[in-house]
């Protein structure tokens, strides 16, 4: 892809506005080292030396598109604790808009902690509740979009599989979003399996569009284009989801774009060193929604998504991509 194309489309991005709907958390990272092994157990001591927190979730999905445009917004549940709390703060220094966020005492804010030694991921901490969204903040939450939708030109919907999105308010939001004629995007999770209709594009990894096809997962051949098992997925979901664009992320192997009417195309991967995968899903589907909402093909769409996810995990933590950095990519 041109980079001159891409630099063009690069710069639509900061007047696109975007609206990403989901499962908020806060991500938290312990960064240490290790010099010893603990007497009481056979396991690592791990001494911090630094602590950081980002937006995680739908969040970091937000996040990332805040580095392009200055007009995001975050609508979903947390708590009423010191963690939702700062999670706001960060947002609101990322210059997201959390107007559409709502804080309740029934709703348990999620965290994520991270230890990470010697740039080594040693083990994961998670604090959750899984949390159904109660009807009469579902129905806050619908005339919140509702009331936004002539402002936006898309709405994402990331579904982290913890209670939020159950099917009638999905196939609400969908709904309303559909019938304003925006672009809409899903990011599906297998464990929460719902019914999705006419949305622009779904972004499954591999395992996930496997097991939302209902088919045994295989491994993967050389060659996507050639892959017999994953082009029937593709042709499956597209005839069950009914959308637009099927978007599978294939680790190493890139991507793999199912359209409507067209021949499957695979944009292999861009990362040159891979130090840690957290929120790469994240950054595709923000960065292939903002380029359709800038006017890309879809193809070019998925190059340019490919390039930032590329750069994403090439980074430790969970991090985002700057403008500038995509670009180079293209060179």
């Amino acid at each position: 892809m041109d980079k001159s194309r891409v630099a063009e489309l690069v710069s639509r991005f900061g007047a696109k506005r975007i609206l990403v709907i989901g499962d908020l958390m806060l991500d938290e990272f312990l960064w240490g080292k290790v010099s010893r092994i603990s007497p009481e157990a056979p396991v690592p001591v791990v001494e911090v030396v630094k602590e950081e927190f980002f937006p995680g979730g739908a969040a970091n999905v937000a996040r990332n598109l805040a580095e392009f445009s200055a007009e995001v917004g975050l609508l979903g549940v947390t708590g009423t604790c010191r963690h939702a709390d700062f999670l706001k703060k960060l947002l609101i220094a990322e210059n997201v808009r959390i107007d559409a966020v709502q804080s309740h005492e029934c709703y348990r804010t999620i965290v994520k902690t991270r230890v990470i030694a010697r740039n080594q991921h040693v083990v994961r901490i998670d604090r959750e509740t899984k949390m159904r969204l109660q009807p009469e903040h579902a129905a806050v939450a619908l005339a919140q979009l509702e009331s936004m939708l002539p402002t936006l030109d898309a709405v994402i919907i990331e579904d982290y599989g913890k209670g939020v999105l159950d099917q009638e308010f999905t196939s609400n939001i969908c709904r309303l979003v559909r019938g304003a004629g925006k672009i809409l995007a899903a990011d599906p999770n297998p464990h929460n399996p719902l019914d999705w209709k006419q949305v622009t594009v779904i972004k499954p990894n591999r395992a996930e569009a496997f097991a939302s096809a209902g088919l045994t997962f295989s491994e993967p051949s050389d060659d996507p284009l050639q892959d017999t098992d994953l082009l029937n997925v593709g042709k499956v979901l597209m005839e069950k989801w009914d959308t637009e664009n099927l978007l599978i992320t294939l680790g190493e192997q890139g991507v793999l774009l199912f359209r409507d009417g067209e021949s499957p195309y695979h944009a292999p991967t861009r990362a040159r060193e891979v130090f840690d995968v957290s929120g790469a899903g994240d950054t595709m589907i923000a960065l292939f929604t903002l380029a359709l909402c800038a006017g890309a093909a879809p193809a070019e769409a998925a190059e340019i998504a490919n390039h930032a996810s590329g750069i994403v995990v090439g980074k430790l933590g969970t991090a985002t991509v700057r403008p500038a950095e995509l670009l180079a990519s293209f060179e």
